[in-house]
């Protein structure tokens, strides 16, 4: 079992609290209590790899900026979320890219941008393309959707970060044992095309 921790950021009111909880139960519920720190744990199989998941779903404060960088260190993954229908957490997410990748200590972290509420088309102030665009500037993954309306959106993007974090985790291969065998394989060809007649 492969543990996996991500942490959920975002302006308050983009759904945080609404994906975890459909996530884990696919049951979609539009009420929280926005001033609690919550830790989800479930388990998962992805890839034929099974995955021990824990979501910290952090409590929104105003000056968050210094308690949220112990829980930035302690997770693997980060999905950064927006409200298509609040252009104010939009905004608002390069800072917290800029807070992740200093608390990291790294502009390469396993990174995906999720786009809430898109079933309230009529509100929208953020277009997909500013979505997309933001994405590709802060290296990011990108996925727009509705937590009330779509549970296979919500694990598409977990799983899409779980990856993210999985591809991270795993060891590169050896550099100098890759080189060698490179080395044999262009040897035995060298070798084959010398021996045969033409």
């Amino acid at each position: 079992m492969v543990p996996v921790k991500l942490l959920i950021l975002g302006a308050r009111n983009t759904g945080k609290t609404a994906l975890c909880v459909r996530f884990i139960t696919k049951r979609f519920i539009g009420e929280y209590d926005h001033k609690k720190e919550v830790t989800y744990r479930c388990s998962r199989a992805l890839d034929h790899e099974a995955v021990d998941l824990e979501i910290l779903d952090v409590a929104c404060k105003e000056d968050a900026a210094a308690s949220l960088e112990s829980s930035i260190r302690w997770a693997d993954g980060f999905l950064l979320l927006y409200s298509i229908t609040q252009r104010l957490s939009f905004l608002d997410v390069p800072r917290l890219k800029k807070l992740v990748e200093h608390a990291k200590q790294s502009l390469v972290v396993p990174t995906v941008l999720v786009a809430n509420k898109a079933d309230l088309e009529i509100g929208r102030e953020v277009t997909t393309e500013e979505g997309q665009r933001l994405a590709k500037e802060l290296r990011c993954g990108f996925r727009e959707l509705s937590v009330a309306e779509a549970v296979l959106a919500v694990e598409a993007a977990v799983f899409q970060l779980i990856r993210l974090v999985l591809d991270q985790q795993r060891p590169l291969p050896d550099r100098r044992s890759y080189m060698l065998t490179v080395r044999h394989a262009l040897t035995r060809k060298l070798t084959r095309s010398k021996t045969m007649q033409w």
